[in-house]
C-alpha cells in the first residue's frame, strides 16, 4: 500500500481541514502563500476575502493558483492534499450567498464578536469578495500513517 489518498479520501481530508493555504502569483511571478478559511463547494474550494485584499488583484491578473491542506506533527502523522488550478471571482448572487452561509456556519465559533473589533477592522471586514478555486485533475496527496514503519 502506498501513501497516496484516493480522490474521495483527498476531498474528505480537505472538507475536514480547518485552514488552507492559498498560493497566488504577483505580477512579477513571485508566489504569495496565505492561510485562508474555506469551504468545499462541489469539488471546488470557496472562500470570502475582504474587498481590499491584494489577492483579488492577483487572481484577476493571473488566475493560476495552488491550494494546500495539511495535518500532523510526527512524521507518521503527516497528511496533506495539494491542488493546482485556477481562482475566479464568484459573480452569481446565489453562489455567493451559499458560500457565505457555509463559511459562517463552519467558522462562527472561531470569530471574535464583530463589536469587539476596532472600528477600522469592522469596516475592513464589512464587505467581501467571494472566490472559487477550481482544481485541475492533478492532486498530490500523502498520508504517512500508511507507511509500514519497522519497529527497532
Amino acid at each position: 500500500m502506498g501513501i497516496r489518498l484516493t480522490k474521495d479520501e483527498a476531498w474528505k481530508a480537505v472538507e475536514s481541514a480547518h485552514t488552507g493555504i492559498l498560493t497566488t502569483l504577483r505580477r512579477d511571478g513571485m508566489p504569495i502563500a496565505l492561510p485562508v478559511w474555506f469551504v468545499v463547494d462541489d469539488h471546488a474550494i470557496a472562500l470570502m476575502t475582504p474587498v481590499g485584499t491584494k489577492k483579488i488583484a492577483r487572481v484577476q491578473h493571473d488566475p493560476r493558483a495552488s491550494f494546500l491542506v495539511e495535518s500532523g506533527e510526527r512524521y507518521v502523522d503527516l497528511r496533506g492534499v495539494h491542488f493546482t488550478g485556477r481562482v475566479a471571482v464568484v459573480e452569481d448572487s446565489d453562489a455567493r450567498g451559499r458560500i457565505e452561509a457555509a463559511v459562517d456556519a463552519k467558522y462562527a465559533s472561531f470569530r471574535p464578536p464583530a463589536g469587539a473589533l476596532p472600528a477600522a477592522s469592522q469596516a475592513y471586514y464589512a464587505e467581501h469578495v467571494f472566490l472559487r478555486f477550481l482544481p485541475d485533475e492533478r492532486i498530490l496527496t500523502w498520508d504517512n500513517a500508511r507507511l509500514a514503519l519497522r519497529k527497532s
